[in-house]
This record gives structure tokens, C-alpha cells and sequence, in this order.
């Protein structure tokens, strides 16, 4: 592979326009393209065990998408999406953005773990990510499905070659997308934990 992994994105999260100036609102399209093309890391993992966990975003990826499409005009950002989703009573796409963060968390925390520990194993920052962000949610049934994948990552260094052959490119192409990923989950956790942001 010539350039990187980052390089063949449809969409990184360092283009997912974030408004700082109203609220940090973040842009629905773009959030959702970008979501859709981090699916493709669990690709370079591998292993048919991250199967589950792909399924898992893009299907809360489509859930926000129908809203999206339902309600156009409500929808431009994801706070707006959720807010006008709210108040029709219902709460599918604010619940399937609520899972399709903690997904991204858990991507987001494993790998941020793998890249500031040089001697760390994927399979390591993933389980530890895995405990800190989707195991407290997931039944007893989800648990030992998502377990299997954590143990079914490739090896660090083989990892990492698959993301590119330029390794100083990989790592300064990781740290943006990484930066940007995290900037834009963290925005959306605290919008949710806002009173007016949930249904139950």
C-alpha cells in the first residue's frame, strides 16, 4: 500500500465540520460518512470475530441516517437531530447515536492506548478499552461475543504495517484522524449527558 490507510477514507473525521461558535453542534452527513469509513479498520484487523462489532456501528449508523432522512430540515447537525427526534416522542436514531458512540469510544480509547505504549499488544488496549466503554452495557449474552474479538486481534507489528508502508506517515495520519475522532466523541458524550439530550 502506497500512502496510508487514512488516505483511502471516504470520509476521516478530521473533515467532520464541528461548530464552535453554536455549541460545537457537529454536522450529521459528514459524522456519519466518517463513521461509516472507521468501519474499515476492523477490516484491516482482520479477523471475522470484529464482524459483530462493525454490524453494531453500522447499524447505529443507518438508525440516525433514517431520522436524518425523515426529518431533513431537523437534521443538519447531530444535536438537532436528536433534540427534534425527542420531542416527536420517539427516540430510535438518539438511542442508535448513543450506541454508535460508545463504539467510537471504544475504538477511539483502544487505540489511543496501542499508540502512546509502544510495547503494548492490540489485544491488551482493546480488552482494556472494551471494559472502560460497551462491556458495562452489553448483556451477559453480547459479552463473551465481543471477548472473542478483543483475543482475535492480529499482532502489533503486523498491525501497523497493514495500516501503510511509510510508518512515520501511518503514525502522523493516525494522530489526526485519531485527535480529530476523539474531539468529536467527547463533544457528543457531554451533549449526552445533557437532561434534554435523553428519553428515559
Amino acid at each position: 500500500m502506497t500512502g496510508s490507510f487514512f488516505e483511502t477514507l471516504k470520509r476521516s473525521f478530521v473533515d467532520v465540520p464541528l461548530d464552535a461558535a453554536s455549541d460545537n453542534a457537529i454536522s450529521t452527513t459528514e459524522f456519519l460518512e466518517a463513521s461509516e469509513s472507521l468501519t474499515g479498520l476492523f477490516d484491516v484487523l482482520g479477523s471475522k470475530a470484529f464482524t459483530p462489532v462493525k454490524s453494531d456501528i453500522l447499524g447505529n449508523v443507518k438508525k440516525v441516517r433514517d431520522q436524518q432522512l425523515a426529518a431533513p430540515g431537523q437534521s443538519g447537525t447531530l444535536q438537532a437531530l436528536v433534540l427534534n427526534e425527542l420531542k416527536s416522542g420517539k427516540h430510535t436514531a438518539t438511542e442508535g447515536l448513543l450506541w454508535l458512540v460508545r463504539g467510537l469510544d471504544f475504538t477511539a480509547q483502544a487505540l489511543r492506548a496501542n499508540v502512546g505504549n509502544p510495547s503494548q499488544e492490540l489485544s491488551e488496549s482493546f480488552r482494556a478499552a472494551y471494559g472502560e466503554t460497551l462491556k458495562p452495557h452489553h448483556s451477559f449474552v453480547i459479552k463473551p461475543i465481543f471477548n472473542m474479538a478483543m483475543g482475535a486481534t492480529p499482532y502489533r507489528k503486523d498491525f501497523y504495517v497493514k495500516l501503510g508502508d511509510d510508518q512515520a506517515v501511518v503514525q502522523a495520519e493516525l494522530e489526526k484522524w485519531l485527535s480529530a475522532l476523539e474531539r468529536r466523541v467527547g463533544v457528543l458524550k457531554e451533549f449526552q449527558k445533557l437532561k434534554e439530550a435523553q428519553w428515559k
